[in-house]
């Protein structure tokens, strides 16, 4: 699948690398692809490769992550998501189908609810509206500890939470991959990202969304559990939810056929 890499400017000056891979044919086809806290768009690799073809593919680094710009200053949902907006305006693309992980599932959410015309379906991937009523002080706490012990200290936390056991000793060139972008984070772009997580409160979204929406979970996720998955399924009637045997709280890595699968099923629905 060829990929066109680039590098654009936001209305408020910061730096968005991205990668746009095209369709083998014109069948119309958008996809918008956002990763997950301090990691990059490399996310996607496995999951992209397995849908090559079959849309116009969006991968980036959201501001703070990977080669995109680092600004020091205060990140929220909303600000991601107008990045997001202001992408596929660079690109050309009046709308799309938008799919992200983690963090990227909340500004997926912002988006759709701020630009529902630019959404034609949407796939919510380990992620959730809300966090809980302590997100705000776990999330600073999260932040604080990576400040104590550095990144290069939170790697067996985080990798126990990102993927399966038996996964990790399978695929260890793939989790040091993973493992080697979190460490090369700014910390306080990560602290700042940490932040938008802990006050995201997107329920008041949900109602409006009409277009069509897939929850993924992988059944082992236990950074934003099997329960948040289905109180977004509860939420949104049109949705379908999709548990995946054996996946952790990164199945874009650890599962890509599963997500490529559920993708393709969703530009189906379209």
């Amino acid at each position: 699948m060829t990929a066109k890499n680039g590098v654009f400017s936001t209305s408020d000056g910061c730096s968005i690398a991205y990668a746009l891979h095209a369709a083998k044919s014109r069948l119309g086809r958008r996809l918008v692809l956002i990763h997950s806290l301090a990691l990059d768009r490399s996310v996607w690799d496995g999951v992209v490769e397995r849908l090559a073809g079959q849309a116009e593919i969006l991968t980036y680094d959201c501001r703070g992550h990977g080669q995109s710009g680092r600004p020091h200053m205060d990140f929220t949902t909303e600000l991601f998501a107008r990045d997001a907006a202001e992408l596929m305006d660079h690109v050309g693309w009046s709308d799309a189908t938008i799919a992200g992980c983690s963090m990227g599932g909340c500004v997926a959410q912002a988006f759709a609810g701020l630009y529902p015309a630019r959404v034609r379906a949407l796939a919510l991937i380990d992620t959730t509206a809300w966090y809980g009523p302590d997100a705000p002080k776990q999330f600073r706490e999260r932040a604080a500890a990576a400040q104590a012990k550095g990144m290069r200290g939170l790697i067996d936390f985080q990798v126990t939470r990102w993927f399966s056991d038996a996964w990790r000793q399978a695929n260890a060139d793939r989790v040091a991959r993973a493992t080697q972008v979190f460490r090369d984070n700014d910390f306080a772009c990560y602290a700042a990202s940490c932040a938008l997580l802990g006050d995201a409160d997107l329920r008041h979204y949900l109602p409006s969304f009409k277009m069509p929406v897939s929850v993924i979970v992988g059944e082992e996720d236990y950074a934003t559990p099997v329960a948040m998955a289905k109180a977004l399924h509860e939420a949104i009637p049109q949705s379908t939810l999709k548990i995946i045997s054996g996946g952790r709280h990164l199945t874009p890595i650890q599962c890509p056929e599963e997500i490529a699968d559920e993708i393709s099923r969703l530009l189906e629905r379209v």
